[in-house]
């Protein structure tokens, strides 16, 4: 795909993007390069191809799901003012 002066431009104002004349026609060539790899990676029959979740594979490496430390419910309760049925009580604060 060819990019003429007047693409570059309208391209340039939708952009807000301020290019001097004399660069137009470098910037001209480089976006229709651009296109063009756009075309090529279009034409390529990626039917046969499982998409990836990550480019890597990497696996996320987690810690064992184990408990670690004791139950202590009942002895942090006991500070409390309030607790019913294992749950902390507390003052209402919305009206």
């Amino acid at each position: 795909m060819s990019l003429d002066r007047s693409d570059v431009d309208k391209i340039a104002h939708l952009a807000r993007l301020q290019i001097e004349e004399q660069d137009t026609p470098e910037y001209a060539q480089n976006l229709s390069n651009i296109l063009d790899l756009v075309d090529q990676m279009q034409a390529v029959d990626t039917s046969d191809v499982l998409p990836m979740a990550h480019p890597l594979d990497a696996v996320q490496r987690l810690r064992s799901d184990e408990v670690t430390e004791a139950n202590n419910r009942e002895a942090l309760q006991a500070v409390a003012p309030q607790v019913e049925k294992g749950l902390f009580q507390v003052p209402k604060v919305i009206e």
